[in-house]
């Protein structure tokens, strides 16, 4: 897509824009004064997708390994995130969008610019919108 730009300015831009659409979606958590907000995806998303660059520009023969870990290892945040008592969970879907910030790095690491642009903007409505539904229908 964006060919005009030598390798490094190209994986400038994709950190840029993964930080970008790591602070639309901590926007609306934060909004919803939930502990894992905008600093927290911005980072996530930052991370996963420098991870990305890098595994495959000195790991190109397998790459992919990197790519599972960073699932793995944000599994691990997320899943500090998740507080049971009793019969009640909360922290579910904070985890779920931090899971997606990170997911959402990986994308844009690997120059997936439209599809990680218009999933952000389907969670975020997800998030910021559905929310209502959901309240109405518990109703």
């Amino acid at each position: 897509m964006l060919e005009f730009f030598s390798p490094i300015n190209q994986n400038i831009l994709s950190i840029l824009i993964a930080a970008l659409l790591g602070a639309f979606i901590g926007f609306e958590r934060e909004l919803s004064h939930k502990p894992a907000g905008l600093r927290t995806h911005m980072i996530v998303c930052i991370a996963s997708c420098l991870l990305t660059i890098v595994s495959i520009n000195k790991f190109s023969t397998d790459f992919t390994r990197i790519l599972a870990s960073i699932v793995t290892g944000v599994g691990f945040i997320v899943g500090g995130s998740i507080i049971a008592q009793g019969r009640h969970v909360q922290g579910l879907t904070t985890a779920s969008s931090i899971w997606f910030s990170s997911i959402l790095g990986m994308i844009v690491g690997l120059g997936e610019y439209e599809l990680a642009i218009f999933s952000s903007v389907l969670v975020f409505f997800i998030l910021k919108y559905l929310k209502i539904a959901e309240k109405k229908m518990k109703k």
